[in-house]
């Protein structure tokens, strides 16, 4: 078989190099047929630039963040992935504007490189997925990490959003962290998963919240009424007052949204008090729920004795 010309073998490290995201590494240009003088002539020159030692930038200086990311997992060898703030943006979970790329290497693998900040996991295994044909841990463990590091709003923030693009089921979800149980972050991932997706049955939902209408200083409700057009939850005729509640944050769908702001929205223009509660709230935050519910009783009382002396 004939030998590959100048043409065929740049044409070829072209063609890999846009499969990379406009990145090559030494090894590579070298298993095309590139000598070692030939590489080292296209740095002096200004077609190829150093990005981390043995791996370059093709073409251009600057490269994309995926190029960014992809040489990253190049210079740090065949088992790394992107780890981090940095897997999360590929995935398109959480925004990442850092230089500093973040990688998950196996123990006794890899060194230390500038930019690149590494961390040693005992095994990566099948927790290793590919996006965009760069390495990248997979959700579960991504989410781990970053429920050890941000509070409970940020971190419903960045499933709720790999949910609706429909990277992750959120049941799945909450099942395949056990598999990872003992590392930092598990446990407020799996209690921020518990409360957004906590639902009752409507008996329990009954028996739950009656204790808190009690305590809030509410009469009995009427429940299950039509109430500006919409059967309601709870609903108090003398205060005005409908409480509305929610199964979960996670998996509810456009129409299912969208039908709850135009309950709002008919409670509001027919100037119907409205609060709108979560199951999990109901659940795991009775104080704040019993609360809200006292105050807005207790400005709704003092309305109606006002307009009725």
């Amino acid at each position: 078989m004939a030998p590959l010309s100048a043409q065929q073998i740049e044409a070829g490290a072209w063609a890999l190099a846009r499969t990379q995201h406009d990145v090559i590494t030494h090894g590579q240009l070298r298993a095309l047929g590139y000598s070692d003088d030939a590489i080292k002539h296209r740095l002096r020159t200004g077609r190829l630039f150093a990005l981390w030692r043995g791996v370059y930038a093709v073409g251009r200086p600057h490269v994309s963040s995926r190029g960014r990311w992809k040489a990253a997992t190049l210079a740090c060898g065949p088992q790394s992935a992107l780890d981090g703030d940095s897997g999360l943006a590929l995935w398109g979970v959480r925004s990442n504007k850092r230089r500093e790329v973040e990688i998950a290497i196996p123990y006794g693998g890899g060194h230390h490189l500038p930019e690149i900040r590494i961390r040693r996991v005992r095994e990566l295994g099948d927790q290793v997925a590919e996006r965009d044909g760069i390495p990248v841990l997979s959700l579960p463990p991504l989410f781990v990490y970053l429920a050890s590091r941000v509070g409970p709003g940020a971190l419903e923030a960045s499933i709720n959003e790999a949910d609706k693009k429909d990277l992750i089921h959120v049941g799945r979800l909450r099942r395949e962290i056990d598999a990872l149980r003992g590392r930092p972050g598990v446990a407020h991932l799996r209690k921020v998963i518990d409360r957004a997706t906590f639902r009752y049955s409507d008996s329990e939902l009954e028996r739950a919240f009656r204790p808190i209408i009690r305590k809030a200083g509410l009469p009995e409700p009427q429940m299950g009424e039509w109430v500006n057009g919409y059967k309601v939850d709870f609903w108090w005729p003398v205060l005005n007052l409908v409480i509305e509640t929610d199964g979960g944050r996670f998996h509810r769908t456009a129409f299912q949204q969208a039908n709850d702001r135009r309950r709002d929205q008919a409670h509001t223009l027919a100037h119907t008090a409205c609060l709108r509660f979560t199951h999990g709230q109901i659940r795991y935050d009775r104080s704040y729920v019993e609360c809200s519910i006292a105050k807005l009783a207790r400005d709704l009382k003092q309305t109606v004795e006002q307009s009725g002396a």
